[in-house]
């Protein structure tokens, strides 16, 4: 799943997802305690900045960076 091409997440429940939330289902961390460490600790980007609230409501447009992986709300 880690790759420079980014991937794209389609939004099928309404119009966000949280940060969080996105980590996991994608399985880039294995549980969600894992997922809130890393964005506290500041290693995921959102759209180039980095993104210190867990739940932060992700809407279509948004890119997401986490390590190698790069991914694009759709």
């Amino acid at each position: 799943m880690h790759s420079n091409v980014p991937q794209e997440f389609e939004l099928t429940k309404g119009d966000f997802i949280p940060l969080n939330d996105l980590l996991k289902l994608l399985h880039l961390v294995d549980t969600g305690g894992e997922a809130n460490a890393r964005i506290t600790s500041g290693e995921v980007l959102v759209n180039g900045e980095v993104e210190l609230r867990k739940r932060k409501k992700l809407r279509v447009g948004d890119m997401v960076t986490f390590g190698e992986a790069t991914i694009v709300i759709r």
